[in-house]
This record gives C-alpha cells, structure tokens and sequence, in this order.
C-alpha cells in the first residue's frame, strides 16, 4: 500500500517506539509502507477490559472466550467450543484452546480467565461492567484448561457476555499496559492522538496482513473528511454527509453498514419543564424524523421510537409513530396539559416558560444538525429549545438539569444496556440513566428478562417494557442510523453487517486483522 509521507514518518515513529515499549516479537517488524491509519471519532476512556474496554469483542488486542461473527452470532475465540450449559442453566463450561499465548509470550490458562471476571467482580475496582456480571456467583478454574461459570440465577446473555477480552492473571485493572492475546499487539499510546499497534505474527489464526494499525483520533468530522482527503488516513468514519464527498472517487470505496445504533433526546427528569411528560411527549409528536433521514442522514437510516431496533425479533411492534410527525396533536397536548401559548410564543405553565437546554458534543455534525431541526420543530408548537454544543467534560456534569442528544443502541440481547439505561438502581451514574428514571414495573420487567431462562418469558418482558417507556416518553428517540466509512484502497475480507453503537474499536474495523489487499 503507497503511504502518504506523513504516514511514512508515522510508521518509523511507531518503529522506535516499539523497540523501546512493545514485547519482542519472534517475527520481522512490519516494513514502514504496511502501516494502516484508521481515524476514529472518539478516544477509548480506558485499554483494560477489566474496566470496561470493549466488552462485547471490539478489541484487536484481546480475544474473549468468544466472539462474534459480523452476522452477529459467536463463534469460539479462546474457548475450543461453544460452552456446555446445565440443565437448570446456573453452571457454564468452557474449554480452552490448546497452545494460547499472550503478546508476552506467557501462556494463557483457565487462570487467567478466572482472574479476568474476578477482577471485574470485585467491587474496589469499581469496574462500569461489573453489574453486566452480577448473576456469576464464582468463577472456577479446575485445570488449565477448564473454566466453569457459577451462576446465581440464569442468565440468557452470559455466553454472549464472554466476548469480553482476557487479561494475565494478576494484570493491573487500569490496563495501563495492555497484554492480550488477539491478533495485534499494542505499541504506545499518545492521549489525545493515537494509539500504535502492530501485528501478532504467532496469533492462533495467523499473521493479520496488516502489519501496523494506527488508531488516530478525531472527534470533529469535518476534520476525520479532511484528514482522509488529505491522505492522513487509509480509512475512517462519518456522517452520511460528510462521506458523500467519497462517493465514486477513484481509488476510495464507501461502505453503508446497518446498524441499532440509535440517536435520542435524552431527558432530566427532576427538570420543570421536561419532568412533564406532557412536554416529552409533545416534543415526540412535533418532530419530522423523515425529515431528518432523508436531509441529515442523506437517506443512511431509519425513523426512531424506541430504544430496540425494529429489525430484531425482540422489538414490540406498537413502540411507533408518524414519522414525519404531528405538531397539531402536538400543540393539543399541550393545551390540555395546561402549557398556553405566551406573548412570544413560548408556552407557560403556572409561570414557567416551556424552555429548556439540550446539549450536543460540539464536534458531532450529526449531533449538531439533529438538535437544530429539533429545536425548529419543538418551537413550532410553542416549546423553546436553546442548544449548547460542549465537550464531554463540560456535557457530563450537566446531564441532570439539561437535555442531551446521546447515542445508545445494540442489536444483541436487549438485556445490553437497557438495563443500565432504565433500571433505577443505574440512576444518574454517568452516562447510565443520566435523567433519573424510576419506575417499579420497568426495574421488574428488566429484572424477569435478566433473570428468567424461559425465552417466552424473557420476550414478554422486554415487549412490556419497551411499551412503558414509549408511553412515558423518557426519551425522545429520533433516528436510527447507518454507518458509513470511507476506506482508500480495495481489500479483501472487509464484512460488513448489522452494527451496534461502539466506542471502541467495533463495527466495519473489528475484522481489519482480516483484511488482505486485493491482488
């Protein structure tokens, strides 16, 4: 592949570093011109899947027991073979692969496997994870190649949750230094610019093609387009918008890739404007989500009403509505619920005029471009929306008294992050239930889909909670997007398929090891 010069420098760089930080490789080191550039849109918070780094298999640094194929079923990773389950679904069993080894050369045992759930169990590491894990009792480690999994209850999602990546027994739960066993090793770390990889040329599955991945970030996406124009990065992703200028130049192939991946207006609900379900609701009505796939999102998507994608079986068919919306059952609302129109148009209730702030990461164009036309819709029908574009920083501290454009959404179990998003035991722990959200029959639903191993049951479950929480409007979900990467160059084993919302490096990329240039 023919680097751009800075990418040439870039790759001598990453040269030294290795040989002053990476574990000795028992293979040649990559040649400065197989060096692959990926500009990504956010900076991992964290390496360690202990604290929460790619849980569900995005990693090119670690391998979980399992993994998950791009249509997203598992296939075995460090596990030899698919668990054995008993019969009252509390014991799971795995065995091991033969001849695993860690980038430092050590040997991965079923030891290691214990130390990793153990450690994200254990409540002074205070892991985001660890209620993910809550129904494992123990883990057991009977012989090197043996892991079995004690269960409190039954948990449907457990095997799917063994995508999570193992560490070295006794590794430190920062992950400050990242040893895995996946198909590239890591390098260094620059905060702020990159992350330096290169190949595990004794992987289980053999040396990726690739030999030096750079993981360079860029949160704003004017400047990821830019950067790829430029030649800085041989692959990237962006908003339907901004990757059109790609479309049908030479040399570049653009990918739209499904997903569940999902942007919604997030809600605080001690607010006295949006602690009004009237409000909520009103503004659910008054949106044209159409309108914002068909101009924002370049047609890349679909209209959202909920937090399950309609293209899973797990999604209850009457969490919809007009998609282009209808701001005069809008305004009717509002009217009955006491909001009247005031001398600027603004509506007022016992005093309180219907405004408040909805925030967007200043750096997200899509982000930015939902909020505005929210902000245009809502004032059609009286309610006053004032945006704010800040950095994360500023953005979390917020999240209790103003509203925020968020993005959630998988298209595994819906167990994965409903849980922390609706439960009220997550309530305003970070990015979990940022608004507050407490209802009894919701935390029961979620605790049934969690805890039953009957599917009949489960599905009711999350039918009815899916129900309740249209219905109270905790969210306004406004579309469902597909992902779109640019990538510069025709690869073989590029496999695309249905994606969820990844802020590690998921999606399109979590195959790159697989990648091979088309002869």
């Amino acid at each position: 592949m023919r680097p751009a010069p800075r990418l040439a420098a870039l790759a001598a760089t990453a040269g030294l570093l290795a040989a002053a930080c990476s574990a000795p490789s028992n293979g040649p080191a990559a040649p400065a011109d197989d060096t692959f550039v990926i500009g990504l849109g956010s900076e991992f918070d964290t390496l360690s899947p202990v604290m929460g780094y790619a849980p569900d298999g995005g990693s090119l640094i670690y391998e979980g027991l399992m993994s998950r194929r791009a249509d997203l079923s598992l296939a075995p990773a460090v596990a030899a073979a698919p668990p054995v389950v008993s019969e009252d679904g509390r014991t799971v069993t795995f065995t091991l692969r033969d001849g695993l080894k860690f980038h430092d050369g050590t040997e991965l045992t079923s030891a290691d496997v214990e130390y990793t759930y153990e450690a994200v169990l254990d409540g002074a590491n205070n892991s985001p994870i660890r209620g993910d894990y809550a129904a494992i009792e123990r883990v057991d480690a009977p012989d090197e190649k043996t892991v079995v999994f004690r269960l409190r209850h039954p948990y449907a999602p457990l095997v799917q949750r063994t995508t999570l990546g193992i560490v070295p027994e006794g590794a430190p739960p920062a992950g400050d230094r990242p040893v895995g066993s996946g198909p590239y090793r890591f390098v260094s770390r620059t905060p702020g610019d990159k992350i330096v990889l290169e190949a595990n040329r004794d992987h289980r599955a053999g040396a990726p093609a690739l030999g030096r991945v750079v993981l360079a970030f860029a949160e704003d996406d004017n400047v990821r387009a830019t950067r790829m124009s430029a030649g800085e990065f041989d692959a990237t992703i962006l908003p339907p918008r901004a990757a059109a200028r790609f479309e049908g130049q030479g040399g570049v192939t653009v990918h739209t890739v499904p997903s569940a991946d999902y942007r919604g207006i997030m809600f605080p609900l001690d607010h006295p404007v949006t602690g009004d379900r009237a409000v909520r609701r009103a503004l659910g009505l008054a949106v044209d989500r159409q309108a914002m796939v068909d101009t924002i999102l370049a047609g890349a998507g679909t209209p959202a009403f909920g937090p399950v994608s309609p293209d899973t079986s797990w999604h209850n068919p009457e969490v919809t509505g007009a998609p282009a919306g209808d701001p005069g059952a809008a305004r009717d609302l509002l009217d009955e619920a006491g909001w009247k129109p005031g001398e600027d148009g603004v509506r007022v209730k016992d005093g309180v005029r219907a405004s408040f702030t909805l925030m967007y990461p200043a750096g997200d164009s899509l982000r930015k471009e939902l909020a505005l036309a929210t902000a245009s819709d809502a004032k059609a029908v009286g309610l006053d929306v004032r945006l704010a574009g800040l950095d994360w920083d500023a953005i979390e501290p917020r999240m209790a008294e103003d509203a925020l454009i968020m993005g959630y959404g998988s298209p595994y179990d819906p167990d994965y992050l409903n849980y922390e998003l609706f439960h009220s035991s997550y309530a305003r722990q970070g990015f979990f239930n940022p608004g507050g959200y407490d209802d009894p029959e919701v935390d029961r639903l979620l605790e049934t889909g969690r805890r039953s191993g009957d599917p009949a049951e489960r599905k009711e479950a999350y039918l009815g909670f899916q129900k309740i929480v249209h219905d109270d409007a905790v969210w306004t979900y406004l579309v469902f997007l597909e992902h779109v990467y640019v990538i510069r160059g025709d690869y073989q084993g590029v496999r695309p398929g249905v994606e969820a919302h990844e802020h590690a490096l998921g999606g399109l990329f979590r195959d790159v090891h697989t990648w091979r240039p088309a002869p």
